[in-house]
């Protein structure tokens, strides 16, 4: 790689010993993936924020880069960590946990990270604009900015995120680089505009297309925040798309020829393929939405649709997860939410220890239908949010 003067001082220590272990990984990522030199960045989203996924280790890893001095020098935010930092109680956290989580989020803190625990940053307080360069570790966090908004960014891991985030730059390869987010199969998309239809459209895809990029024909005009973070979720899931096109929607989109690529159909036969690889139970414990995290147009729906209504008892428990700054924006509807269950922010079923309590969790999300079986030993039950309402009212 060739490093600038600055970047070289770094290298050898002159900066301090923390901004050269970060200097020193970027390197070795850049020299890996074939990369040049390295990029400023905007900004940084990072992950392995919750005890259960870090737990001892990454814990002692955040440790040594407070005390070695470590600060982000770009406004960098955080990934849900396991619990509501408030109310660990109500989701059956032990004391134990809750005190790890709270030392993890406040060693981010100490190193000038926004402890703003959300998956959906993009919705504020960290908002890239289209071209900008990021370092961002969330897969369908990434996925949306760099599809829907058009920012660039590899599908980074925690330390290397961590470590841009340190230096302010991150090395310019894959996604960076115009010629790396070209389209590579063509997606003709039935679906009825539903964002749960979104969801296991992106099951359907991601399945399909694994590491790919994908170009959507058919998609609704008006397809907004909601769809696109769910059809991103899932295809970030289901496979590892980092980046996805869409005629009329995204702003690449009117960049590129797809008409000599590989045409893949996905309508109503697909969609139900993708249903019954998400369900596997027709019984819950607890129902769990938001993931990504619930927006403030959700939120409101949801209260819309329960307000009048009354949870019937023993049925199952109901989890609504979304950040602190949209439980805060959207006070009269979270009183309704409340009704049912918690409104939890900082926090998402997947990575909160819910294990220990639960092994059925009815979900509408892909994403969660993915993941859930895998780190939290569940069987799940994924349905539109309308539908796992009504066997609870």
């Amino acid at each position: 790689m060739e490093l600038r003067v600055d970047e070289e001082r770094i290298l050898n220590g002159e900066e301090g010993e923390s901004r050269q272990k970060a200097m020193e990984l970027l390197v070795a990522l850049g020299k890996v993936y074939g990369a040049e030199n390295l990029i400023g960045i905007t900004s940084a989203h990072l992950s392995g924020a919750s005890y259960k996924t870090i737990g001892e280790g990454g814990l002692k890893y955040l440790t040594d880069q407070v005390e070695g001095g470590a600060k982000v020098t770009v406004p960098s935010t955080l990934n849900p960590v396991g619990m509501d930092l408030g109310r660990w109680k109500e989701m059956h956290i032990t004391e134990h946990f809750a005190m790890k989580q709270r030392k993890i989020v406040e060693l981010y803190g100490k190193m000038n990270v926004m402890t703003t625990c959300t998956c959906t940053p993009y919705v504020g307080p960290n908002i890239p604009k289209f071209g900008d360069h990021v370092a961002w570790s969330e897969s369908s966090a990434l996925s949306f900015v760099n599809s829907f908004i058009g920012a660039r960014t590899n599908r980074e891991g925690g330390p290397g995120a961590l470590a841009a985030a340190i230096i302010g730059k991150t090395a310019n390869y894959g996604l960076h680089l115009e010629e790396n987010r070209v389209p590579s199969v063509l997606i003709d998309a039935d679906i009825d505009g539903s964002v749960f239809s979104y969801s296991l459209l992106g099951q359907a895809v991601g399945s399909r297309v694994g590491k790919r990029i994908p170009y959507f024909r058919g998609l609704p005009k008006d397809t907004g925040t909601e769809e696109a973070k769910s059809l991103s979720a899932a295809m970030a899931a289901s496979g590892a798309v980092a980046l996805w096109h869409a005629e009329g929607v995204t702003p690449e989109a009117k960049n590129y020829d797809v008409s000599d690529l590989e045409v893949i159909h996905i309508g109503e036969k697909e969609l139900k393929d993708a249903y019954g690889q998400l369900n596997t139970t027709e019984d819950i414990q607890l129902i769990a939405l938001g993931c990504p995290h619930l927006t403030e147009k959700e939120i409101h729906e949801i209260a819309a649709m329960l307000k009048g209504k009354k949870k019937r008892p023993g049925t199952a428990e109901i989890w609504f997860c979304t950040s602190a700054a949209i439980r805060e924006k959207c006070a009269k509807d979270v009183k309704i939410l409340e009704e049912f269950g918690p409104v939890l922010a900082d926090t998402c079923m997947v990575v909160a220890p819910i294990e220990g309590t639960f092994s059925r969790t009815g979900t509408n999300s892909a994403k969660a239908g993915n993941y859930l079986p895998t780190l939290c030993s569940q069987r799940v039950m994924c349905k539109d949010i309308a539908q796992l309402m009504e066997a609870v009212y």
